[in-house]
């Protein structure tokens, strides 16, 4: 709780009284104002709509990474048999590798001068210095480099979930005549509801306040939620509004997580 109250409540009061001007970077006599406030939630600015694209690419990454992620969790739970522990290190040896790195290296891939682009341009497909437009610095960028960092942390929880599962049920849905399509539309894939939707509210919450990939690969057009709200602290000194964007984010965060561990509960019973 002391942790909690030095590290979170402190810092958390300290921009609320920002976001109303309670304090304030530079001298001022206006006093407490929530002028901001109005003007984010009205519309009036650009970062309401910014909130709805990162809300947008939030939702994309993660419905692609469940889709993604859930053969791999499939496979190492109920094919791999006694290599699934092997397996399952591999995905997790690209981790042992800084986050950082790894996102730069999609920009060597998928730079002007990438791998990718400088195949095109060997196989005649792609005249020189003519690179594809959205490989790089752009929405798809932001969300492919995502898509690659979330994959592996979201096959765990698939994975733990369905190493889970009582295997007589399964053997009782082929006893019963279903084909193995059958046992997983009707006894595996229900069964693993809870895992597949805290995998995607694992992934969803955290892309939405996402800002170090969009800086590192996305440029102006993969610009997100949170590196608005970097640049209003850092490069634009602007504390008042960039307190209103952080707060409002908390409380959306706050609401998704408190519903989504409702909304699990639920799902955890009715599994039972």
């Amino acid at each position: 709780m002391l942790w909690l109250g030095v590290f979170f409540l402190i810092p958390l009061i300290v921009v609320a009284a920002y976001s109303v001007n309670a304090l304030s970077l530079f001298p001022s006599d206006s006093g407490i104002s929530f002028h901001d406030w109005g003007r984010f939630l009205r519309g009036e600015s650009v970062y309401m709509d910014l909130f709805w694209k990162s809300i947008r690419m939030a939702l994309s990454v993660s419905v692609i990474v469940v889709v993604l992620a859930y053969p791999l969790g499939y496979y190492l739970a109920l094919v791999a048999g006694k290599r699934k522990y092997v397996l399952l290190l591999l995905v997790i040896v690209p981790f042992l590798t800084s986050y950082l790195l790894r996102v730069l290296a999609w920009r060597v891939i998928l730079g002007s001068e990438g791998v990718i682009n400088t195949l095109l341009y060997t196989t005649g497909l792609r005249e020189p210095n003519d690179p594809v437009p959205w490989l790089i610095y752009s929405q798809f960028t932001v969300i492919l480099v995502l898509v690659y960092v979330w994959v592996p942390f979201v096959a765990l929880p698939i994975f733990v979930t369905l190493e889970n599962l009582d295997t007589s049920m399964l053997e009782a849905g082929n006893d019963l005549g279903a084909n193995r399509w059958g046992v997983f539309w009707r006894v595996t894939l229900p069964q693993s509801v809870p895992g597949i939707a805290a995998a995607f509210v694992f992934v969803f919450i955290p892309t939405i306040g996402e800002f170090v990939t969009p800086s590192l690969v996305g440029g102006t057009k993969g610009t997100m939620f949170g590196n608005a709200i970097s640049s209003l602290f850092i490069n634009g000194l602007d504390w008042q509004t960039g307190s209103v964007l952080a707060l409002f984010l908390v409380i959306v965060v706050g609401a998704l997580m408190v519903f989504s561990s409702r909304f699990l509960r639920l799902r955890d019973l009715e599994s039972i």
